[in-house]
């Protein structure tokens, strides 16, 4: 003998289920594009250069000065901002405005084009910098 329920329960549970997985597969697809986004290389300012190396070096002292740093993919950094050279240029002019003595110090990686440092360089020259400096490791 087949006995009948009275009431169809599982019918309900199996749409309830459904909606639950992909709730699930959504947050963990919107979770991993996040991150992915937020650990994107190009936002993470990993300024690890390799300097090349040189005989002879000097320090300098505690003057007030800019870094500017090109990595290994032809990035121009402020510090730690990424900038374009059309904003390397308006920085860079207005710090030598409020300071005339300013030391600006150019850390390229051994692997970076000549082109992209002469292109820094040239905007340097451009504003009339006097104090440049370019980094070295001592060998």
């Amino acid at each position: 003998m087949k006995i009948i329920p009275r009431y169809n329960y599982l019918s309900g549970l199996e749409s309830i289920a459904m909606t639950d997985i992909i709730l699930n597969m959504f947050i963990f697809f919107f979770i991993s594009f996040s991150l992915l986004y937020t650990f994107n290389p190009h936002r993470i300012q990993k300024l690890d250069v390799k300097l090349p190396k040189a005989s002879q070096t000097t320090t300098i002292g505690e003057q007030e000065q800019i870094n500017i740093t090109l990595n290994n993919e032809g990035l121009i950094f402020v510090g730690e901002d990424l900038v374009s050279l059309k904003e390397l240029k308006g920085i860079v002019s207005t710090k030598l405005r409020n300071n005339p003595e300013l030391i600006v110090i150019l850390r390229a990686d051994r692997l970076v084009s000549f082109n992209k440092i002469v292109g820094v360089l040239d905007t340097l020259t451009e504003l009339g910098i006097t104090n440049l400096h370019i980094a070295a490791i001592r060998e």
